[in-house]
């Protein structure tokens, strides 16, 4: 496009590889074969895409390199974080070091930045390592930060997220106004700190229309398609299903769209269904899904910024950023004025 600088994703399109990949070839790993390393090296030189030159006019050294962490499959939730992240270093400079894939989540890395020269500091994206290892890399004055923390980390530890907890309780006051009393909870998994965050807000929002919580209308899942489906099944068949179901993940929500559809409920007639995230997919079940919105480019820019004060040895006030969500309501969810019986799975 005239009059804007080519980014790695730009190199990654017009070579056919992944930004992974486009980022071996920078950091001259032997990771890629010959014939990759041409394609890249040829779309670098058909861009024009050179290393940024900072103001005193040398490039900056290997060493200030970026590891960015995110042992999980880069689709919609994780590649929008790492891709705006991969592109905010770039416009400051960083080269990156790119570890990705469920693969990633068994290798014991943290342990062994603070001794790779090349790596300045580190982005850990929802990282599966316990705590206790964050807090050693802290200790050693290892400069990181975390993205969307899977557990409660202490407050020297740099972390961004969503603001989880309003959010879910936005979305449930959005349901309680439609009249609607009996609401299921498809959570995710029971130690992810965003899954406390936004059930804890459901409850709250609850307590503002005077509902008391019922346990046995929640379920802890794992957040895919399959597990939403599972979830959402169990609550549609029991003898007093829920008038709406919330899914903390909006996989999630497709799986209790099929279940409800299975069972031949409307949807928003007699079920309604909400998600969270607002992926590309909320926009394109039947009907579309409401949900609510999470920055996570943002979250990606704002971690970005984060590490590089503290790689240039800036003091960080806010060590914990919260980014706010938005509601967005879309045709899966209506309100409710019928009633249902014990034993009733059919229309209200």
């Amino acid at each position: 496009m005239p009059g804007r600088r080519a980014t790695m994703r730009d190199v990654a399109a017009a070579a056919g590889v992944s930004l992974a990949t486009v980022s071996r070839v920078l950091n001259q790993s032997g990771l890629v074969t010959p014939e990759t390393r041409r394609l890249v090296e040829a779309a670098l030189e058909e861009l024009d895409v050179r290393p940024p030159v900072p103001r005193g006019g040398t490039a900056k050294p290997v060493d200030g390199a970026v590891y960015v962490r995110c042992p999980y499959v880069l689709t919609d939730y994780f590649g929008l974080i790492v891709s705006s992240i991969v592109e905010t270093l770039d416009r400051h400079g960083r080269q990156v070091i790119l570890n990705a894939g469920e693969a990633a989540a068994h290798d014991r890395v943290l342990s062994r930045l603070p001794a790779q020269q090349e790596v300045g500091g580190a982005i850990l994206i929802l990282p599966p390592e316990p705590a206790e290892e964050l807090v050693r890399l802290s200790s050693r004055r290892y400069p990181f930060v975390v993205v969307d923390p899977r557990t409660t980390l202490p407050r020297d530890i740099p972390s961004v997220s969503a603001a989880h907890h309003s959010g879910a309780r936005q979305l449930t006051a959005h349901l309680t106004a439609l009249g609607h009393r009996r609401i299921g909870v498809i959570a995710g998994p029971r130690e992810w700190l965003a899954a406390d965050a936004r059930l804890s807000g459901h409850k709250a929002a609850l307590a503002d229309a005077g509902i008391l919580p019922d346990p046995a209308l929640v379920r802890h899942d794992q957040p895919t398609t399959t597990h939403g489906y599972r979830a959402a099944s169990e609550l549609l068949d029991l003898d007093l299903r829920p008038t709406a179901l919330v899914a903390f993940n909006d996989k999630a929500a497709v799986g209790a769209l099929q279940a409800a559809a299975e069972r031949g409920l409307s949807v928003p007639g007699d079920v309604s269904i909400a998600g969270f995230d607002d992926l590309d997919l909320s926009r394109a079940t039947t009907p579309p899904l409401t949900t609510v919105r999470q920055p996570l480019q943002e979250m990606g820019r704002m971690a970005v910024s984060l590490l590089i004060r503290l790689l240039d040895r800036h003091e960080l006030e806010a060590l914990h950023v919260e980014l706010a969500t938005e509601l967005i309501v879309r045709g899966s969810t209506a309100h409710f004025a019928g009633s249902i019986s014990s034993g009733d799975c059919g229309s209200s």
